[in-house]
């Protein structure tokens, strides 16, 4: 997501989302355009006693719209840093909060997998919109009856409050409702299988939700359940990864130096091509005396013309900004790295900064293939469901 910064509270940043600007007016301009039904659901449900003509005249509806959406998506500010407060007081970092078109993100720089610590995390977010609507319930008493449209407000918050942590707790896992499932379906299981388990119920409840959200023709229910989609299978697969590659370093699945084929800094870029088409690779780690000096590629090589190539050194065309790895990092960590840098293989490095090295996302792929063919995670599924809870 493409976002800015606001502001921060406790410490941590909040951003706005671009798709945030434009779902803002969006929910004004419904808020705004349906008043008068808002007026008959509060009076019947609160018994506040609104008057529709003052509030439906003019410019008024449109105001209302305006600070009832930014009302609504400050509870959401505040929902998540419930969140947020809860998983800092367990010593898991947020990077951020997020408002998008979707509501708001907290991002955690850990995933907890202590069942209670999910529990109270999750659990976390709709207490504080509960208890944001019952306070938004309570000033109705509070604000004087001829202040009509801020009883409005007040009351169109204490319902939208209460909804949103409703909403939220239903087990839609990413969402807070799925991650309680999870967190209670681990007290008797590994987080992975919860994980797994979680993340089906999740699929079933976006397949639902999405398929109202057609015949009701509604865009915004259809983007929830995608949203929820991607996010479940996304999860699901990154916690069977860490799993899987659980005690496993980086040097155990990396193709070695050893096997590897790698050029030096004063080889020609006509050389180089021709190794390229010879050995049918793209990309070559470029070193000296052993060490890592930078990496070069066939795009690198085709910026040079033709007639120059037997000119050009490989130290000309190479970058020298390359992201590695130590050799005894987590498997997990390069995975991570790989997808963050959105790039195919990265070189290893020793201690010494030596070349040791190369990890693909193949590499990768291929190990957890073996380790999950070999039985190694369900008996590490079994060793977990004997210990005691």
């Amino acid at each position: 997501m493409r976002s800015f910064k606001i502001g921060s509270a406790f410490g941590i940043p909040i951003k706005l989302d671009l798709t945030f600007l434009l779902i803002l007016p969006v929910f004004a301009w419904i808020i705004g355009s349906q008043v008068g039904e808002w007026v008959t659901i509060l009076n019947d449900l609160w018994g506040v006693g609104l008057t529709v003509g003052p509030l439906t005249q003019g410019s008024m509806p449109w105001v209302l719209g305006a600070v009832a959406a930014v009302g609504l998506f400050v509870g959401v500010v505040l929902h998540e840093l419930g969140h947020s407060l809860v998983a800092m007081r367990f010593g898991f970092p947020i990077d951020s909060i997020t408002l998008w078109i979707f509501g708001g993100i907290a991002s955690l720089s850990d995933q907890p997998e202590d069942w209670l610590e999910e529990f109270l995390i999750a659990i976390a977010g709709p207490a504080v919109s509960i208890a944001l609507g019952v306070l938004s319930f309570a000033a109705l008493y509070v604000v004087p009856a001829g202040m009509e449209a801020v009883r409005f407000v007040v009351g169109y918050l204490a319902l939208m409050n209460i909804v949103l942590a409703a909403f939220n707790l239903l087990p839609g896992f990413p969402m807070d409702g799925g991650r309680v499932l999870r967190a209670l379906l681990a007290r008797t299981r590994p987080f992975a299988q919860a994980t797994q388990t979680a993340a089906e119920v999740g699929k079933l409840f976006a397949l639902l939700l999405g398929l109202f959200g057609l015949l009701q023709f509604n865009i915004i229910l259809i983007g929830i359940a995608f949203f929820i989609y991607i996010g479940a299978t996304s999860e699901a697969q990154q916690t069977v990864l860490a799993a899987t590659f659980r005690d496993v370093q980086v040097r155990d699945v990396m193709t070695s130096a050893a096997d590897l084929k790698t050029v030096e800094r004063d080889d020609s870029v006509a050389d180089l091509l021709d190794r390229m088409l010879k050995e049918r690779h793209t990309g070559y780690p470029v070193v000296e005396d052993g060490a890592l000096v930078g990496i070069v590629t066939l795009d690198d090589a085709r910026e040079v013309p033709t007639v120059e190539r037997d000119a050009y050194r490989v130290e000309d065309v190479m970058s020298d900004e390359v992201t590695t790895i130590p050799a005894d990092s987590a498997a997990m960590d390069a995975f991570e790295r790989l997808q963050q840098n959105d790039i195919g293989r990265m070189p290893v490095v020793d201690a010494n900064g030596d070349l040791a090295g190369i990890i693909s996302r193949t590499d990768l792929m291929t190990a957890f293939n073996i380790i999950q063919s070999s039985g190694r995670l369900e008996e590490e599924i079994t060793t977990d469901q004997r210990q005691p809870m």
